[in-house]
């Protein structure tokens, strides 16, 4: 008899064991089709769990990487912007040096030249301390005052540094992010060290009497202008190629974004249609099990049993 009940008894235990065990299998079917997910727990799949967070790793840098892309790219491009602004500056002064230095012009005329000059001046000196959108200085280095600033007298002296900050953009890349002033300004001419503010400046005082052969002065204005005019539109070269850079590097980062989801999807993303059809097949078991159970337990010997 106690044989009997030990198989009864092994029966119930066995029947039960597996019905808990396909009804613990449907909540995990049904919770991967809810969630989309594969995975609740890392228990599940601990080699997959650990793809999973190394690539949750992988996308938390590459965020960085492309807001600090976004705000390199604002900034290169507000240099630029500045930089367009300056040649133009300097074109024009070239002009008015050339217009100036015929004889043809009296000295009503090379009033009106100087004023516009000192015009030139001031916008010049207004884009030499131009921002970023977030306020930085776009041409004082690292420093964080103004680029240029201006002495009691009008002379204009540098105010930042040399120093060039990098940014981060990729794994082992970064980008300068701009340019210091004294790259665009500060040249020599025929050996001699000058500023764009300096000759620009200086032909407006000798137009006005501060010279006695202004015209002469304006003549020999324009060659320190053609070198000026080089310095900037050679940083214009040079922003313009990190501007190209940035493009080459945002087309990587979303090349890496795509594969980067394309590879948590392999790997954590459920696939509906597969765990659709075995959350079929084990509902089907289920059925099939408790049936077959009920039929059992019902059997008359069984019951005798």
């Amino acid at each position: 008899m106690s044989i009997i009940n030990n198989s009864s008894s092994a029966f119930y235990g066995r029947s039960l064991e597996q019905m808990s065990a396909l009804r613990s299998s449907i909540e995990s079917l049904q919770t991967q089709i809810a969630t989309g997910q594969q995975l609740q727990r890392a228990s599940q799949d601990p080699a997959a769990a650990a793809r999973l967070r190394a690539i949750s790793r992988s996308e938390a840098l590459r965020e960085i990487e492309e807001d600090n892309v976004a705000k390199l790219g604002q900034d290169l491009e507000s240099a630029a912007t500045e930089l367009e602004g300056i040649s133009e500056i300097i074109l024009r002064a070239r002009e008015l040096a050339s217009q100036a230095g015929s004889d043809t012009n009296g000295s009503g005329a090379r009033e009106a030249i100087a004023a516009e000059l000192e015009q030139l001046s001031e916008e010049l000196f207004t884009r030499a301390n131009g921002l970023t959108l977030t306020g930085e200085p776009l041409f004082a280095g690292t420093a964080g005052g103004p680029a240029f600033v201006r002495a009691a007298d009008g002379t204009v002296t540098y105010n930042g540094n040399t120093a060039s900050a990098t940014v981060p953009v990729a794994p082992g890349t970064e980008i300068e992010r701009g340019v210091h002033g004294q790259q665009v300004f500060e040249f020599d001419v025929n050996g001699t060290p000058t500023m764009t503010f300096a000759l620009i400046s200086g032909l407006a005082s000798a137009l006005r009497g501060g010279a006695a052969d202004p015209g002469a002065v304006a003549r020999d204005a324009i060659a320190g202008l053609d070198v000026a005019l080089d310095a900037s539109t050679r940083n214009q070269t040079v922003i313009g190629t990190r501007l190209a850079w940035i493009e080459v590097v945002e087309q990587n980062q979303f090349e890496r974004s795509i594969a980067s989801a394309e590879e948590r999807s392999r790997v954590g993303d459920t696939d509906v249609g597969d765990t659709i059809a075995r959350l079929q097949q084990t509902l089907t078991a289920l059925e099939a099990t408790q049936t077959t159970f009920s039929r059992v337990s019902s059997l008359t010997l069984f019951n005798a049993l």
